[in-house]
């Protein structure tokens, strides 16, 4: 994941055309009509991390991410959602086979309406952008880069649970993002540039269900990070404009423009990348743009300091909280 990328943006009437309904209209004007909406708790997405994170690195095909899948595969049946598993042999950038397990939970499984809600579960193997060349063959925990979406998903599923929707959620744990090229081995695998989202990818290219189709989705990838400012990803916007406009002016009405930030950011090579190419789901992407530092992303990016103690609550408050309040507008059509 996680390499900016060069995009040319479409007007957003033609992506529309071209895309069909996404179901969050178009509203240029600064004030939309808010749905009663019940508050995100981001104490409870705290907590999640906090057990995620103490099963160890969940790398794909460990003892841990073992644990750790079935961990949110309980919760989320606990929530009153139905649990679909797909598994598949992924191939990794230097050919090592990985034993790939997406977690789709879904609310309202037959409503052909749909949205989908999505991040990655698994955790990077290297710390390859550690500061300390020591750690960069170490797993890292990886509090922010995966536990946090899915964190957020967990405690989005737990607050929809008692709402009347009139279409359906699917919640998708995609594995086995983070195994792109480590930037110590770069040199011996020049061309693994696709070596990134192989989750994603397998399930683009084959959905849970035949002929699967979702109005919109929203990726949610390190949604928790201290400092984190989130700008308007250029592959959204190119694929899914108005959702990145509706998504972005609501956040901005309930008090989290600071946090949601009204200019345009890179494009980022992420899941929502293959929803969109390959299963044509409008899907935008939540990412946090950093202008300083060691990195884009943040400063624990692929670090051993990836930990929950760099987690803020305030900043999982804020993108639970406006993507809450999206369902729930979306509810009142």
């Amino acid at each position: 994941m996680k390499q900016y990328a060069v995009v040319l943006l479409l007007a957003a009437a033609v992506m529309c055309s071209c895309h069909g309904k996404q179901g969050t209209g178009s509203n240029d004007s600064d004030t939309i009509e808010l749905a009663q909406c019940p508050t995100f708790c981001e104490d409870s997405a705290m907590q999640s991390i906090n057990t995620q994170c103490a099963f160890g690195p969940r790398v794909t095909g460990t003892e841990a991410h073992r644990l750790c899948g079935d961990y949110i595969v309980e919760t989320f049946q606990r929530y009153g959602c139905t649990v679909t598993e797909q598994t598949a042999e992924l191939t990794a950038y230097n050919g090592q086979k990985l034993p790939g397990r997406n977690i789709i939970a879904s609310v309202n499984p037959d409503n052909m309406d749909r949205i989908l809600i999505c991040a990655h579960w698994d955790c990077r193997p290297w710390a390859d952008n550690d500061p300390d060349e020591k750690n960069h063959k170490t797993p890292i925990l990886a509090a922010n880069d995966a536990a946090s979406g899915v964190a957020v998903m967990l405690e989005l599923a737990r607050q929809i649970q008692s709402l009347q929707l009139n279409f359906g959620v699917d919640f998708i744990c995609f594995d086995a993002e983070d195994w792109g090229t480590p930037q110590w081995d770069e040199e011996n695998y020049p061309d693994s540039h696709d070596s990134w989202c192989l989750g994603s990818t397998y399930w683009a290219t084959n959905p849970h269900k035949e002929n699967y189709e979702a109005r919109y989705g929203i990726l949610l990838d390190m949604v928790g990070g201290r400092g984190s400012k989130f700008a308007q990803e250029s592959y959204s916007l190119y694929y899914a404009p108005t959702v990145v406009q509706m998504l972005w002016h609501l956040a901005s009405q309930i008090g989290y423009g600071a946090f949601f930030l009204m200019e345009e950011g890179g494009g980022v090579v992420d899941d929502h990348v293959p929803v969109n190419q390959i299963a044509n789901i409008p899907c935008i992407d939540i990412i946090p743009h950093f202008e300083n530092g060691p990195s884009s992303f943040g400063p624990t990016w692929h670090t051993v300091a990836d930990t929950p103690e760099n987690i803020d609550p305030a900043v999982l408050k804020a993108v639970g909280q406006s993507v809450l309040q999206l369902i729930y507008n979306d509810n009142l059509k």
